[in-house]
């Protein structure tokens, strides 16, 4: 596969880096990125010394690949689609919000294999989840298949200050970032639409709220999430529901022992697993925010896209300590 990456200079554009270039199947024809344009991708991306002689470049010969990857900030896929021409036999993997929601006009398949396989292999155009989505999305899919979530589902999740992107900003300096927690967005963050989205999808029926408060957490990457949900539902029947539904999936497993994040850091994994008290279930998941939460998942609906082995280039392994 014959490869072009838009953005390539952010940190999901290093990561996706890392794994392409890596990957049997996988050839980078180009990085584009404007304000780097002739200098090399190492200057950046300093990880990659010794791994790759490209350059970033202001060009976009789409006619030489068969994918590109959007590594845009939210919002600049849909205006770059407007002010440029894809050929039509080119796939596109978007990693922005810009193409999530089902919507009159937009062709775009919502890029989250553990329900939406069959419609990746085929697309054409897929959008790629989002980090938080993800997280919280994988730990609550059984319950909704379950019809379990008819009373409000409250949500709190810690991420990473990889998650708020390269460009630095007032709350992701390392002297403000470190030894310090915050919340941000409270009940409103972006993804709670996408969240809703897939639930109803899976349980066929509206959704109860969705109270999602997220976390500025004091390290580089990873996800960890806590999701209460009310039922009367005996935890032995949701537990068997649970490794049931990810029994056959590569990277999403249900584990019967409480969560770490640093189990799922630097991997494609997403980690989940239940505990019962009283009415209430909680349930906890765990990603990597910049692979499973983007690039690892972009990468995985790739191969699904071309008819590959799903975790090739992705048997990444989380570090013992």
């Amino acid at each position: 596969m014959k490869i072009g990456i838009l953005g390539g200079a952010g940190y999901t554009g290093g990561e996706l880096l890392r794994l392409l270039l890596n990957h049997p199947q996988a050839e980078i024809v180009f990085v584009n990125s404007e304000s780097n344009a002739g200098n090399p991708v190492t200057d950046v991306h300093e990880g990659l010394y010794g791994d790759t002689d490209l350059r970033f470049t202001d060009a976009m010969p789409f006619s030489e690949v068969d994918v590109l990857f959007f590594c845009f900030g939210h919002g600049k896929s849909r205006q770059f689609l407007q002010e440029h021409s894809v050929p039509d036999g080119v796939r596109i993997i978007d990693l922005a919000q810009d193409f999530r929601l089902a919507a009159e006009g937009n062709d775009f398949v919502y890029g989250l294999p553990e329900i939406n396989r069959v419609r990746i292999a085929s697309a054409v155009h897929v959008a790629n989840p989002g980090c938080f989505a993800t997280c919280i999305q994988l730990g609550l899919l059984p319950a909704a298949k379950l019809g379990l979530l008819t009373n409000d589902v409250s949500v709190n999740a810690i991420t990473g200050s990889t998650g708020a992107g390269q460009k630095p900003g007032a709350t992701t300096h390392f002297s403000w970032r470190a030894g310090n927690m915050s919340i941000y967005k409270p009940f409103t963050h972006q993804h709670v639409p996408e969240i809703r989205q897939s639930l109803e999808q899976l349980q066929g029926a509206p959704v109860a709220e969705i109270d999602f408060i997220p976390y500025r957490g004091p390290f580089a990457r990873g996800i960890f999430a806590t999701e209460v949900v009310r039922t009367d539902a005996p935890v032995e029947e949701v537990i068997e529901a649970y490794k049931a539904f990810y029994r056959d999936e590569p990277f999403t497993h249900y584990v019967d022992k409480p969560l770490d994040m640093k189990q799922v850091v630097n991997t494609n994994k997403c980690l989940v697993h239940c505990e019962k008290y009283g009415d209430k279930l909680l349930i906890t998941s765990c990603i990597d925010n910049l692979l499973k939460g983007a690039v690892g998942q972009a990468v995985e609906n790739m191969n699904i896209m071309f008819g590959l082995e799903e975790g090739m280039g992705l048997k990444l392994k989380a570090s013992a300590f």
